[in-house]
């Protein structure tokens, strides 16, 4: 166990609110209902001294690696506590917060993404003298429904026959396989990027034990009228392990499967990651007009966007909504595209890989946000060489407001005392967690109390050093570390914003 639990003092804590010196800013601020208390006012009691009582919460935590915590004024950015505040260790999910902000900045909470069909043709009885594009905006929550919606419309303007090609565009965005190559391939929130994204590039496996063998489904959706899927295909496979394997035909493209039957019981599902989202999609939509009465070809690449006429299209919800979602339920998929995004949109073209679109968004989290001591590898915080310091996190936090959109988007979290009764406190705050890794960020203001931002990340990167390859789902150790890490920052949280009461 190193500095970052142990030997804690008054005096060290005190050391590093000399290093922290927050400064404030305007930020992104907007005008917004002041947050309203939740259950009872607690029993009156000595004001927490928060410097004393944050060494002692992390010393009684006992927990393996190291901490790293701040605390400060949401609007003078005046610091109240820190412990080790310019250690830097993985962010997690709460770089999320900082790609929100980013994607904000850039395009606006207004901004919708679209996904288009087009005809590079005229359109004569039904017929289209051209080729039909389905072309993606990069759309991260397109689903099947919204791929119905637009072979509806192709049926409504009468189309039953195409002349030319079937063409699939996604280079809006740059085609990626995996957020991190280094993780296992089945994780579903691994998921491939690319500017035509479907279903959150997710194929939904189904089984079903039928006598001595199973029914497998391989399937664009969850409901009975979802299209099913061969681009991704299942094989069942009498071994004790791995429970998955994937690879891709080499000729053909396709995303083979296979699955151990001993681990499939009676039935279930569960969805699994796509590699080749456009492809993915593009025979969902192929299988939806053809249910509707137009059949297309074998879809096929352009090598640029085709010009023509808009046959049909759809928008995403105002970009606000997006990442709120994102921020709620931590999505990663959508949280590289809306960087992804954000960085096309600032260079004028693509970037090339997550690593070229996650270097931009450094560089403005430095000048925008004051995050000196940062660098990120991507968007979501699933890559483990991303580095943030509680100092950098507060002062972003700081810049952005408690009144600011951000703040606005993040999840409101409930604190509880230790008798179970809600803690009067509003808390908007993203959590973030790797194997091994924990953090939590955000604001804290208590009810007729002072607004106040925090950090707290929390990592044993010896630990997860020696995870075993095949145990990166679920390592021994990493449930009870997440624990206790997660039990440290909502006490300390708790706390400081008691003292902020």
């Amino acid at each position: 166990m190193n500095s970052g639990l142990h030997g804690i003092s008054r005096r060290s804590v005190l050391a590093g609110l000399a290093g922290l010196g927050i400064a404030p800013a305007l930020g992104d601020v907007i005008e917004s209902p002041r947050p309203v208390a939740r259950g009872a006012p607690p029993e009156a009691r000595p004001k927490p001294d928060p410097v004393k009582e944050t060494a002692e919460l992390i010393a009684a935590a006992h927990l393996s690696g190291s901490v790293t915590c701040a605390l400060a004024d949401a609007r003078s950015g005046k610091p109240v506590t820190s412990v080790i505040p310019d250690l830097a260790l993985p962010p997690a999910s709460v770089l999320k917060t900082v790609t929100a902000a980013y994607a904000f900045d850039t395009l606006g909470p207004g901004f919708r993404f679209a996904t288009r069909v087009i005809g590079t043709g005229p359109v004569r009885n039904g017929r289209l003298e051209g080729d039909l594009v389905l072309a993606g905006g990069g759309a991260p929550d397109l689903d099947t429904q919204a791929l119905s919606a637009l072979a509806d419309e192709l049926a409504r303007i009468g189309l039953t026959e195409v002349t030319g090609d079937f063409l699939v565009w996604d280079g809006a965005l740059p085609q990626i396989a995996m957020i991190d190559p280094g993780q296992p391939a089945h994780l579903g929130y691994n998921a491939s990027v690319s500017g035509l994204n479907l279903n959150y590039n997710r194929v939904h496996f189904g089984w079903r034990l039928k006598g001595a063998d199973y029914d497998l489904r391989m399937e664009a959706g969850e409901d009975s009228a979802a299209p099913l899927v061969t681009h991704s295909a299942m094989q069942l496979v009498s071994r004790a392990a791995p429970v998955y394997t994937f690879e891709t035909d080499p000729a053909t493209g396709q995303e083979l499967w296979t699955v151990a039957r001993g681990a499939l019981g009676g039935g279930g599902t569960r969805w699994l990651p796509v590699r080749d989202s456009a492809v993915y999609a593009a025979e969902v939509f192929q299988s939806l007009s053809r249910s509707r009465g137009l059949v297309l070809p074998q879809a096929r690449r352009p090598d640029a966007i085709p010009q023509g006429a808009v046959l049909a299209s759809v928008e995403s919800p105002p970009l606000f909504e997006i990442a709120r979602d994102m921020l709620k339920y931590s999505n990663n998929l959508t949280a590289e595209v809306l960087g992804l995004t954000a960085t096309t949109a600032r260079l004028g073209m693509a970037p090339a890989s997550l690593a070229d679109s996650a270097a931009p968004m450094t560089a403005w989290a430095r000048d925008a946000l004051g995050m000196t001591s940062s660098h990120f590898v991507d968007h979501s915080g699933l890559g483990e060489e991303s580095r943030v310091t509680a100092h950098d996190l507060c002062t972003a936090l700081v810049r952005l407001g408690p009144d600011g959109t951000l703040r606005r988007a993040l999840k409101s979290i409930q604190l509880f005392d230790d008798s179970g009764k809600p803690v009067p406190l509003q808390v908007d705050a993203k959590t973030g967690t790797l194997n091994f890794v924990s953090a939590l960020a955000g604001y804290v203001e208590p009810f007729d109390g002072t607004p106040m931002v925090f950090a707290i990340l929390t990592a044993d990167m010896a630990a997860r050093a020696r995870i075993a390859p095949g145990d990166e789902d679920r390592p021994p150790g990493t449930v009870g570390w997440t624990g206790r890490s997660r039990k440290l920052q909502f006490d300390l949280v708790r706390m400081w914003g008691e003292s902020a009461a």
